[in-house]
Formats: structure tokens, C-alpha cells, sequence
């Protein structure tokens, strides 16, 4: 029963990386795009290993008997005897080989992975972890371009806000991508990215706070959104103490990004 249960749990891990690498961009909410190739590589090992597995001898087991048959008479009779004892007293009469009933329960994950992959990381995430600190713009900044309204990223935005003291920012329309996540003060609330330096478990948040969107009511928790807008004025434009904010004038709704765990400028699916 145990390596009945190791065989099962390695195969359907094993065809979970392989479901979610080969045949979808599942991948993509728990790793990094260039880790593609090391999940496969993962998979197609955990699916032969539980072939293997499945298909192994049991150790020295079966040849207990054989053992005892090489001893004469009394040497022979008193190892059956010691073994016996030992077996019974040892264990107390119980046979502690098999697979514990609750170890079962293991498959459950490794068939999730199967049939149905866990959710990315979203709103729920973002609203219990900091903002990532934004790096020091350590070379002086470029001009911006007149295009209007200007694609930036959200990283871009928060620096330019914060450290541009020529305040190139300022009056220029803008357009941000990222989801919604609430904020619980229900004083607007923020455009996020999450972002992956290597792969969820080591995942970082970037938000902007966003004022107004068109309607009385704040967007859905996880609409992936693009949000054209202007900064939002408080505190002194190129110093610490302006908010990366944003007074939206237009909110739209756009599709999850394939490069939904980078904090870049969004590239959309197809």
C-alpha cells in the first residue's frame, strides 16, 4: 500500500506540472516564464519515477523464508523463534508496515494540481502585504515623451512622483494598468501589481492609490483595469511626500496580461 501510494502521488504530480506547462499558461500564476523549462524537466522525472515506483519489487520482504532456510536444526528453529518474538513483542502484536489511512489525503493536492490549479495571487494577497519600496533612481531621469496619454508603469509612476525634482509629472495625463484591490478605508482604492522575483512564495507588491472612477461605486476586487489620469496633488511633487496617487478620469476594463506578474507595460494574450 505504500508504494502504492508514493507510486500515485509522484504520477499525479507529475502530469499536474506537465497539465499546467504544456498544454496552458497556468504556470505563469506560480513561477516565472523562464522556469518553463524546469517544470517540465520536474514533471517528466516525477512521472517516471512514479512509474518506476509503481512497478518496483518490494525490498527484502519476500524473502524472509530463505533466510532462515540456510541454518540447520536448532540455530534455525531458535532465529524463527527470536524473529517471532521480536515481531510480536516488539509491535505489540500489530503490524505497523502498511500506509496510515490519513496519508491518503495527500493525493488530494497533487490531484488538484490535476484537474483544477489553484488561483493566482490577486486582491486578497495585495491587501495583507506592503508596497514594495521603490528603489533610489540613482542616474537623473529622462524626458518624458509627449505622448498623451503616457503608457508608464507603476514603478515608473511612483518614482516620477517621488524623486523627479524636475516634476515632469506633473499635468501629464497618464495611463496605469494593473487589478483592483479594495482599500479598506473606502477612500478610493489601488491599482495593483504583484510581482514575482522568482515566483510566488517570493512575490512583492506595488500599488497606487486611485481617487474617483467614473462611478459611485469602487471597481470589483481583481478587475484587471487600465486607468488614464493625472496625479493626484498632496504633499511636495518630487519628494517623499507625495502619494502616488492618481485622479482617475477613465477606467477600462481590460483582459489579464500574460505578463500579469511583472510590474512591465502590459502585454495582453494573443
Amino acid at each position: 500500500m505504500r508504494r502504492l501510494l508514493q507510486s500515485l502521488l509522484l504520477k499525479l504530480t507529475g502530469l499536474g506540472l506537465l497539465r499546467i506547462t504544456l498544454f496552458s499558461d497556468t504556470y505563469l500564476r506560480y513561477v516565472k516564464p523562464g522556469l518553463r523549462p524546469v517544470l517540465i524537466a520536474s514533471g517528466v522525472v516525477l512521472l517516471l519515477l512514479g512509474v518506476v515506483a509503481a512497478f518496483s519489487r518490494t525490498g527484502n520482504g519476500g524473502h524472509a523464508h530463505d533466510d532462515h532456510g540456510g541454518h540447520g536444526g536448532d540455530d534455525g528453529h531458535e532465529a524463527h523463534e527470536a524473529h517471532a518474538h521480536e515481531g510480536h513483542g516488539g509491535h505489540d502484536g500489530h503490524d505497523h508496515s502498511g500506509t496510515p489511512k490519513i496519508a491518503w489525503l495527500l493525493v488530494l493536492p497533487a490531484l488538484s494540481l490535476l484537474l483544477f490549479a489553484p488561483p493566482a495571487l490577486g486582491a486578497y494577497t495585495a491587501a495583507r502585504s506592503g508596497a514594495k519600496p521603490v528603489a533610489v533612481q540613482k542616474k537623473g531621469f529622462e524626458p518624458l515623451p509627449a505622448t498623451s496619454p503616457l503608457p508608464l508603469t507603476l514603478t515608473d509612476f511612483t518614482k516620477r512622483v517621488q524623486q523627479d525634482r524636475s516634476r515632469a509629472i506633473q499635468g501629464r495625463t497618464v495611463r496605469l494598468t494593473g487589478f483592483v484591490t479594495p482599500d479598506a478605508t473606502g477612500d478610493g482604492w489601488y491599482l495593483t501589481r504583484i510581482i514575482f522575483s522568482c515566483c510566488a512564495a517570493d512575490s512583492q507588491t506595488v500599488k497606487i492609490h486611485v481617487y474617483g472612477s467614473g462611478s459611485a461605486e469602487p471597481p470589483a476586487a481583481n478587475t484587471w483595469l487600465a486607468v488614464t489620469g493625472t496625479w493626484h496633488r498632496a504633499g511636495t511633487l518630487g519628494t517623499t511626500s507625495a502619494p502616488a496617487a492618481l485622479d482617475a478620469r477613465l477606467t477600462t476594463p481590460i483582459a489579464q496580461p500574460i505578463n500579469a506578474f511583472t510590474d512591465d507595460l502590459p502585454i495582453t494574450p494573443g
